[in-house]
């Protein structure tokens, strides 16, 4: 499911985007690398933050028990 919007993406098709990908950027793809993996390390952050915020309401709704009649 990593290539779902191309099915038939094969080694061939790949070898060629690394290589256009290669002459594009050329001594600059490290530092793009370097730059796009800490935006996806950002992103995982912000959300296990937003899935911790929600984890924490629902259990302190889970903990409020209605009262006793």
């Amino acid at each position: 499911m990593l290539f779902a919007f191309l099915p038939n993406l094969g080694t061939t098709e790949l070898v060629i985007v690394a290589f256009v990908s290669l002459l594009m950027f050329g001594n600059r793809l490290p530092s793009v690398m370097r730059s796009l993996g800490k935006s996806v390390t950002e992103f995982k952050k912000g959300v296990a933050g937003i899935e911790d915020e929600i984890d924490e309401a629902v259990n302190v709704d889970k903990k409020i028990t209605p009262p006793t009649p």
